[in-house]
């Protein structure tokens, strides 16, 4: 099939499109109109039609493939691997849905969900979309601040929590955390459900509060529960994602055109059929998480393939010796993860038999063109680049080797997907620029189904960051981009304040936030410097109100704010201590000619600089070690 007439198709008679993918889903009332799009820029798909996430992931396919494999959870951590078949999976689910049913959950209502990849985190998110409840899954990694913004923004009735993590042989408790949070919160749900794996006998109990998941699922035994249909716009989940400011953006999926989305890029972005193999590496907190550990290769009729754990744990070929054993034919990781395993010996890959697997594809972060050509010949298998969003949900750019296969280009993730309407446009004008030229990449709406429909309770968030950077109605991605003569897309970076570290969003704002709560702050500027391994990791530059005797000292503690407020992932790599912060005399902080010296580029035009001693100091300061 080639590909340009059917993306030309995919953008040119949408609703034609669209309604021919729709069939691939169960509708138990089929839809009245394929798109609404009457108020632009929000869309509408699939209107009036009635389905339900959870059915077309499990019930749909237990007659048929009851006895294959559903979900393998494998945990080197715990050295736990569980293997669920489909018609296990329809009982795990039903019966988490009776005690979700049992603590008075019910359609619409949120529950928050903080667990690692384990199987009942895919069975409460699953619970969830049966029921009609919408689901928030939070990184079992974010701190008690963190979570306890989430909690505020959903409000849930209930949150789901395993008593703890592991990390590297270390168990991090979750208990503490949830407790903190709910302290802090002004919206605490009414109940906790606690998930025990043994990893922390010792939690204590809130009385009233927290209940123990095994006592409940005990009596409700196989109970069965009646599916909810949910109109097609109704939402699924929200996943919270950084911005700018401080407070997160509460991204909300809808339920209809999320689950035709995941059903189409299953079959012709990642190949992957009924029966087959998808594993994922990434975290269910996450946006690869839902849509590719969880309810696609489930929709698409795939086993799903669950991993808990470094990927050098026992050793470097941990994830190869699961491709060879599962027959992993699509698998799914990030660049960062890539990175770490070319540290290791070739034969790590090489010593296990991946006949089977099919295709690597790695995204979350831009993939630098060595660690692409290494993996590439290490495995000898297609590694397929591809971009895309928390927002968007799915692929945005990439190469379709279910529909028509074009060459690699290393360093670009390749084409617009199906339905994305995509441009590179000029950030004053707006107007597209030629081939080779840098320039702001942009979707026109509407946005294809699957993609986020607004900012929970927040309709005018949802327009002013993502509506509202030109004169036309388009969506910005906020990321720099270049097309070139054959039509590929390179991604450059962020044109915000947002960081990327090993595929985590974080906002600079955030951070400096926090830093900014210390007392002995005066002010704070954070960076995101470029970093090998991880892509990039934040670097922080902070003026004290009175100068600190122990700067060493100072920095630890501000680090460690950092850590305990948002979490071990937005770790400063350095803190930097100084006099003054470079401004324009309008008092703009040069926050880009910061970046640059960090990383030893021309810092551009400082002709508005109001204290050059300033920018002095800071090139002082990053030719002497951080602290």
């Amino acid at each position: 099939m080639d590909y340009e007439a059917i993306y030309r198709r995919s953008i040119e008679r949408p609703e034609e499109f669209w309604a021919e993918e729709a069939k691939a889903i169960y509708w138990h009332t089929p839809p009245r109109q394929i798109l609404d799009y009457s108020n632009p820029p929000f869309r509408k798909w699939f209107v009036g039609g009635e389905t339900n996430l959870c059915y077309n992931a499990v019930d749909r396919h237990v007659g048929e493939r009851g006895e294959q494999l559903a979900l393998v959870a494998v945990s080197s951590e715990t050295g736990v691997t569980r293997e669920v078949s489909y018609a296990e999976l329809f009982r795990e689910v039903n019966a988490f849905a009776a005690v979700l049913k049992r603590l008075e959950v019910g359609r619409g209502d949120r529950v928050v969900i903080y667990m690692p990849n384990m199987a009942e985190a895919v069975f409460a998110m699953l619970a969830c979309a049966r029921i009609g409840a919408v689901h928030s899954v939070v990184f079992g990694g974010f701190a008690a601040h963190n979570l306890a913004l989430r909690i505020d923004d959903a409000t849930p009735k209930l949150l789901i929590a395993a008593d703890a993590g592991c990390r590297g042989g270390k168990v991090i408790p979750y208990k503490p955390l949830v407790d903190a949070a709910c302290a802090e919160a002004a919206s605490p749900p009414a109940k906790v459900l606690i998930v025990s794996r043994g990893l922390d006998a010792a939690e204590p109990r809130v009385e009233g509060r927290d209940v123990d998941y095994a006592a409940l699922r005990e009596q409700v035994g196989d109970a069965q529960v009646p599916v909810e249909w949910l109109e097609s716009n109704e939402p699924s989940y929200l996943l919270y994602t950084s911005g700018t400011t401080g407070k997160p953006k509460g991204v909300q999926r809808d339920v209809g055109g999320y689950a035709v989305a995941m059903a189409q890029s299953m079959r012709t972005v990642f190949d992957c059929a009924p029966g087959q193999v998808m594993f994922s590496t990434s975290d269910v907190g996450w946006a690869v998480g839902h849509s590719y550990n969880v309810y696609g290769p489930l929709i698409g009729g795939c086993t799903a393939l669950l991993y808990e754990g470094l990927p050098t744990t026992p050793d470097a070929g941990a994830w190869w010796a699961l491709c060879e054993k599962y027959g992993v034919r699509t698998m799914f990781s990030s660049p960062t993860a890539i990175r770490v395993l070319k540290k290791h010996d070739i034969g790590f890959i090489r010593d296990h038999d991946l006949s089977r697997l099919k295709y690597l594809f790695l995204a979350g972060e831009p993939l630098d063109e060595p660690t692409a050509v290494w993996i590439n010949g290490a495995l000898g298998k297609p590694v397929i680049d591809n971009y895309w969003q928390t927002e968007t949900g799915w692929p945005a750019l990439t190469l379709l080797p279910g529909v028509d296969m074009k060459p690699v280009k290393f360093g670009s993730p390749g084409f617009p997907n199906l339905g994305y309407r995509m441009k590179v446009i000029d950030e004053r004008t707006g107007v597209e620029v030629a081939a080779g030229r840098k320039g702001v990449l942009v979707i026109v709406p509407p946005l294809p189904p699957g993609c986020m429909t607004t900012v929970w309770n927040d309709d005018a968030r949802f327009l002013q960051s993502y509506f509202s950077h030109f004169d036309e109605l388009l969506y910005s991605s906020l990321d720099w981009a270049i097309r070139d003569e054959e039509g590929y897309t390179f991604i450059l970076g962020r044109t915000d304040d947002v960081i990327n570290v090993a595929g985590h969003r974080l906002g600079t704002r955030e951070i400096e936030e926090v830093i900014s709560g210390d007392p002995g702050v005066a002010e704070v500027a954070v960076i995101g410097v470029h970093d090998e391994l991880k892509g990039q990791l934040p670097v922080v530059f902070v003026t004290m109100r009175q100068a600190p005797q122990d700067p060493c000292a100072v920095a630890a503690e501000l680090r460690q704010r950092v850590v305990r407020q948002l979490g071990a992932v937005a770790r400063p790599s350095r803190v930097h201590i100084v006099n003054a912060l470079p401004k324009t005399r309008s008092g703009k902080l040069l926050r880009r000619s910061l970046q640059a010296l960090a990383e030893q580029r021309d810092p551009g035009d400082l002709s508005t600089l109001d204290d050059p001693n300033a920018l002095e100091e800071i090139r002082r300061v990053l030719n002497m070690p951080g602290e």
